[in-house]
């Protein structure tokens, strides 16, 4: 069995900045109900590390898994998709 060593990514949404080098990141997704199979949407925050912290609310971002941080950071922003309209 071999182990990976490819980060993960995920891309989200900045829903907040207040912090310095930190933000949190709302990624959503998909699944489908268990009976009906009818899809909902679901989402999950993350705190990411953003070094020059130039991140603002509302800016797609992708972020990817790293090791940790601090007691809940263990994702880094890496690129900024699309800023905020």
């Amino acid at each position: 069995m071999s182990i990976s060593t490819e980060a993960k990514s995920r891309v989200g949404t900045i829903l907040s900045n207040a912090m310095e080098k930190s933000v949190v990141v709302q990624v959503s997704y998909l699944v489908a109900h268990k009976l009906y199979k009818k899809r909902i949407k679901k989402s999950s925050k993350f705190m990411a590390h953003d070094e020059k912290n130039i991140s603002e609310v509302g800016d797609k971002v992708k972020i990817v898994s790293t090791r940790p941080l601090s007691k809940r950071k263990r994702w880094e922003v890496t690129e900024i998709i699309q800023k905020r309209k």
